[in-house]
């Protein structure tokens, strides 16, 4: 890394302190970040509904569609810690206009796509734009405000990571049905410019200006080719195998676990042996050491991995199986989006009342207690209501843990050191998001093909039939059971396919169910604390501080 260039022309800071006013510039600046955070996770969901109509149109496989997803958290992952650090040393203003302009292109070439080739690549740069966006956002957060604006900015941020997560499955929907998926991508465009407007116009730049330039190239290769090859092993393995291939040569996908969680190990050795020396770190591990950081991300790793992975296989079930389509599977999704927004409404009086950890820890339960019994609930004739009332409950749940946990996790870690903090804490995010697509997704499509083919042969189908519609179906990721409830003479087949789609959807949603429950039992390492914090004194000269006139 290069020294820190001259700081942009500066603006203004969004007041804060004691008590806890906030201005309309100060207004102004929280919610241009809270549609910057918008636009990178809404994103990231409103694929989901638009998947099915994507699959057909493009002609995806089952494992292009998880590639479709998990590319996009992946890269996202991969990188965070590198961008925010860049972010603290070089501006995170900057960093946040760069990441949204580069978003902004990607999203131009994936609605021009005409393959899986295109499409994937176009995500993994999206997922590279949005990698600069999240940690610059939330550290500036973190470095400008103070006091109860301080409560108020990781409520906005929360708000807008919970809403707009449930938002973009309807409007994804929407898009599909009504107009082309490809919009699904260039919406990104007029919303992002107005982003960019807020980011020159209200958002203060801040650094830290305590941190050394330096370069760690080594613990960048490493970090990304540790997630990079972790991720890839979930995803392929049950279409190569994890040892042998369906044609007897070797699968890659055991090789590429192994040297991915080398790769991680080899990248925690280094970062510690460069620290222990006084060099520049990519990533400063003593973070772990800070009791409340440390039982945060574990958390918001485990929810992470049931939340998106809940995501990804939910609407392919809807469209693929029960008949909805995208813009219906989207109405019933926005049911999650209207449970964010009502308990968002009344976070204030609740942290008036309980501890941050309560807040967490009630969002999670009903976060679990939902999903598990949206599991228990899934059939060929579950009624709309029953879906929507599940999905409600976990959207209460959402709004409730989302912004607390992630301001809980940061409200110990050292201001000049919120850069790494935010980027360490969304990389954890992310990977649970990537590990939650791979691993729920691969088990969605292993447990359909298995189920297929065992309803297939108790109907007395013969063994090539069998084959034939097993290997359509799992291809498909279930997409190819509507077209067999629709063809004649395909019943039986159908019906066989339908109840081993919801066996399937049963099985990944019950396991993310748990997950959400191992996470609120990660979370009672976490401290008591006021949801509403004592002001924060300023930052001490020298060190982190906003740029202002």
């Amino acid at each position: 890394m290069t020294q820190p260039a001259a700081a942009p022309p500066a603006v203004p800071t969004p007041p804060s302190g004691p008590s806890g006013a906030l201005d309309r510039r100060a207004w102004a600046a929280l919610l241009t970040i809270g549609f910057g955070v918008a636009l990178v996770i809404m994103d990231a969901t409103i694929v989901n509904v638009a998947l099915p109509v994507v699959m057909a149109d493009l002609h995806l496989t089952a494992a292009d569609a998880q590639w479709l997803n998990a590319s996009y958290a992946l890269v996202f992952a991969a990188v965070l810690i590198t961008v925010g650090r860049l972010g603290d040393l070089h501006g995170r203003r900057r960093l946040f206009a760069a990441g949204i302009v580069l978003f902004m292109a990607a999203s131009l070439v994936a609605g021009l796509s005409g393959g899986a080739p295109q499409l994937i690549v176009a995500r993994l740069v999206q997922g590279l734009g949005a990698a600069m966006v999240v940690p610059s956002t939330l550290s500036t957060l973190n470095a400008t405000f103070t006091g109860r604006a301080r409560a108020i900015g990781f409520a906005v941020w929360g708000s807008a990571i919970g809403g707009m997560a449930a938002i973009g499955p309807l409007l994804g929907g929407w898009l599909a049905t009504d107009v082309s998926w490809r919009w699904a991508f260039w919406l990104n465009i007029p919303v992002g410019l107005l982003v960019v407007v807020g980011i020159v116009r209200v958002v203060p730049e801040t650094r830290d200006a305590t941190a050394a330039p330096g370069r760690d190239a080594w613990g960048v290769l490493l970090s990304a080719v540790g997630m990079g090859g972790i991720v890839f092993a979930l995803i392929e393995s049950s279409w190569f195998g994890w040892t042998r291939q369906p044609s007897g040569a070797l699968s890659p996908v055991l090789f590429a676990l192994v040297g991915g969680v080398l790769a991680v190990v080899a990248f925690v050795l280094l970062e510690q042996r460069r620290s222990a020396a006084g060099r520049h770190v990519l990533v400063d591990l003593s973070l772990l050491r800070v009791r409340t950081f440390r039982a945060g991300i574990v958390a918001a790793l485990i929810v992470a991995f049931g939340e998106f992975g809940l995501l990804f296989t939910l609407p392919l079930l809807l469209q693929g199986t029960l008949g909805y389509t995208a813009l219906g599977t989207g109405g019933v999704i926005l049911c999650l989006a209207m449970g964010t927004f009502l308990v968002s409404a009344a976070l204030p009086r609740l942290s008036g009342r309980m501890s941050q950890r309560a807040i967490v820890q009630t969002g999670l339960a009903l976060e679990a207690i939902a999903v598990g019994g949206l599991a228990l609930s899934l059939s060929t004739s579950t009624s709309t209501l029953v879906l929507c009332l599940w999905l409600f409950g976990y959207g209460v749940g959402v709004g409730m843990a989302t912004a607390q946990l992630t301001s809980l996790l940061l409200s110990d870690v050292p201001v000049q050191e919120s850069g790494q903090a935010s980027g360490l804490q969304s990389t954890v995010r992310q990977l649970g998001s990537a590990l939650g697509v791979a691993l729920l997704g691969g088990l969605l499509v292993s447990t359909l093909a298995s189920s297929t083919r065992a309803n297939l042969a108790a109907a007395g189908l013969p063994p090539g039939a069998v084959d034939g519609l097993t290997a359509a179906v799992k291809d498909s990721a279930g997409i190819a059971i509507a077209g067999l409830q629709t063809a004649p003479g395909m019943h039986t087949a159908a019906t066989a396919a339908a109840d081993a789609m919801v066996h399937a959807s049963q099985v990944t949603t019950g396991l993310a169910a748990v997950a959400l429950a191992v996470g609120l039992a990660a979370t009672f390492a976490l401290p008591r604390r006021s949801a509403t914090p004592p002001p924060t004194p300023p930052a001490p000269a020298g060190h982190e501080a906003p740029d202002v006139v």
